[in-house]
């Protein structure tokens, strides 16, 4: 998928997802790994590639329908084809960050009941306090798989009440 630094090191990341076929030529067309009828939908909406590349194998894993979008305006035109049930957005973005994305879900009546999860690489609480006001449901560091994981189950469960914008900040 690209490189990072981790710990100091050059690291290539691999897809992973490109080598499971090799050594399990069913690995995607087993029953257990296909989406049901029922699995829940996911917009994943950022700019990085790479992120894009990273996230939604690991939320097809876990069960998510997913579709991509690398722009906030592609994400929104996604919302307005198809209901989805939870939002995933970077907020670091070209053009309309993820705030605004989000400000701009808020304003419309046929969007604004749906959750939203801000991502990023840098999780402060001023950030988590913006994303409050900007209307996100929860707020997770883009590399927190299980914190993501998390999250999403928490929002696509139905559950009302405080949002957990805390656990972010820990």
């Amino acid at each position: 998928l690209g490189s990072a630094v981790i710990k100091g090191q050059a690291t290539e990341v691999i897809d992973v997802g490109h080598f499971l076929p090799m050594a399990f030529a069913d690995w995607f067309t087993r029953k257990e790994m296909k989406p049901s009828m029922h699995s829940q939908s996911v917009l994943l909406v950022d700019d990085s590639a790479f992120f894009r590349n990273m996230l939604a194998p690991v939320l097809k894993a876990a069960g998510y329908r997913v579709r991509t979008a690398p722009t906030a305006q592609e994400g929104l035109a996604a919302l307005r084809a198809q209901n989805f049930d939870v939002i995933l957005t970077d907020i670091e973005m070209p053009d309309m960050n993820g705030f605004e994305f989000a400000e701009t879900i808020r304003s419309d009546n046929n969007l604004a009941a749906t959750p939203i999860i801000g991502l990023s690489a840098l999780v402060s609480p001023a950030a988590i306090e913006r994303g409050r006001q900007a209307g996100f449901h929860d707020y997770v560091a883009k590399f927190d798989r299980p914190g993501l994981i998390a999250a999403l189950k928490e929002q696509t469960a139905g559950a009302a009440g405080a949002s957990e914008l805390s656990r972010a900040a820990a």
